[in-house]
């Protein structure tokens, strides 16, 4: 089979298609802008996770003819989804796959990127195996962009290239994300959490400032495991520091496991044929019964807002839809099961330099509980870590309260006493 251009590759797409886009790193932009050029197709519905770069396929001038429908929100597709060009599903990361699989979301293409195949044929999904492999598998014609620069995952990762019904083949940097560094508060959020690491714990860490504070305070550890949904560069030290072994899990022991990646060009080259890392479709990464088998799984998630009862709102700001569910809940509810398990959240009090509380009496109208107050254990800011786990309403209201930035104490325990009708503890 013979590469052509991105152009003639998307030209077998048919108006009223159903398509899959790979994300993140994987984005296969020259298919993807190729494809904007388009100007004789109509509603076409593109199903994707969070895309880096511009999407030009949700720019205004193409609607009607491109329908974006995220399944996680990335910053690309804000706006449109704000201004109602662009949808959204609200899912749990673990539950995507199925989505493709069931045929519930019926799939007549995949655009994907795709490593080089290797001398018995196959190439793999790279970065972004995530809900990728359930396209894969469920979309009737699979059309790529086969990049030089992507490298070879292991694991649950390879596509025949005779799947493959047409390719354009590249050779262009894939699209990094550099974190900036950790400020005074994220470093000091990093330390508290660090401190509640254990050796042999079993580790999920995000992507972001946070995280790699706590990671880069992990240098003292034993015997560390990693089990994720994603991971940036922030844990390769780690792992090449044997600071990660994965020798105390019970799933994959041995194995760093992950879904995608994201980060640098030096994360890229040691994901690359890496026989001890393994990628897995989200279903697998995210199965909360399988995360639950590991020991002392410490699942690190973020929000934007959690109010006094403990629910947490981490995919909107009100009613502006900012990322997704993804995969807290999934984590969260596996490391709660996890025998000695700490499911965190983390987050800096304020926001809005200082002059908002992320720590509310009531979380802002339209704003989505991911979540719930049942689910959240560990609450840490600059100001503490607390465990909200059997706690009372008055009990959890007054432990976040402690964690809360002290301008905003006083306000919250007034608010906190009006609602529940009970006196505050001195």
């Amino acid at each position: 089979m013979a590469a052509e251009s991105a152009r003639d590759v998307v030209s077998r797409i048919r108006s009223g298609w159903h398509v899959f886009v790979h994300g993140a790193s994987a984005t296969p932009t020259p298919l993807l802008d190729a494809l904007a050029e388009r100007t004789d197709l109509e509603n076409v519905t593109l199903y994707h996770l969070h895309t880096a770069g511009r999407c030009a396929f949700a720019d205004a001038e193409h609607e009607g003819r491109f329908r974006s429908v995220s399944l996680f929100v990335g910053p690309a597709l804000r706006d449109p989804v704000a201004e109602g060009r662009a949808d959204f599903v609200p899912v749990f990361l673990s539950e995507i796959p199925d989505l493709f699989l069931s045929g519930r979301i019926r799939l007549d293409a995949a655009l994907l990127q795709l490593s080089p195949p290797n001398r018995h044929g196959h190439c793999t999904l790279g970065t972004s195996v995530d809900a990728a492999m359930a396209a894969v598998v469920s979309a009737r014609m699979l059309l790529a962009e086969i990049n030089d620069q992507m490298p070879r995952t292991l694991g649950h990762s390879v596509v025949p290239l005779d799947r493959v019904a047409a390719f354009v083949r590249t050779n262009r940097p894939l699209a990094e994300h550099i974190a900036a560094p950790p400020d005074t508060v994220e470093a000091h959020i990093g330390e508290l959490i660090a401190d509640l690491v254990e050796d042999g714990s079993c580790l999920q860490l995000g992507i972001g400032a946070i995280p790699d504070a706590v990671l880069a305070r992990l240098g003292r550890k034993h015997e560390l495991g990693v089990h994720t949904e994603m991971f940036s560069d922030g844990l390769v030290p780690l792992i090449e520091g044997g600071v990660v072994t994965n020798s105390k899990k019970k799933v994959h022991a041995g194995r760093t496991v992950t879904s995608f990646v994201t980060g640098s060009r030096r994360l890229f080259d040691f994901v690359d044929d890496n026989q001890a890392v393994e990628f897995h479709p989200c279903d697998r990464t995210n199965d909360t019964a399988l995360i639950a088998k590991n020991d002392r799984v410490v699942a690190l998630n973020s929000a934007l807002q959690i109010d006094l009862s403990g629910q947490v709102c981490a995919d909107s700001l009100g009613h502006r839809v900012y990322s997704g569910i993804g995969g807290q809940m999934d984590f969260i509810r596996g490391a709660a099961r996890s025998f000695e398990g700490k499911p965190i959240i983390a987050l800096p009090s304020t926001a809005a330099h200082g002059t908002v509380s992320r720590i509310v009496m009531e979380l802002t109208p339209g704003a989505g509980v991911v979540t719930t107050r049942g689910h959240v254990r560990w609450v840490v800011t600059e100001y503490g870590a607390v465990n909200l786990h059997g706690k009372t309403l008055r009990e959890r209201g007054e432990a976040l309260i402690s964690v809360a930035h002290p301008d905003f104490r006083t306000d919250l325990r007034a608010q906190l006493q009006r609602v529940r009708h009970f006196p505050m503890s001195s």
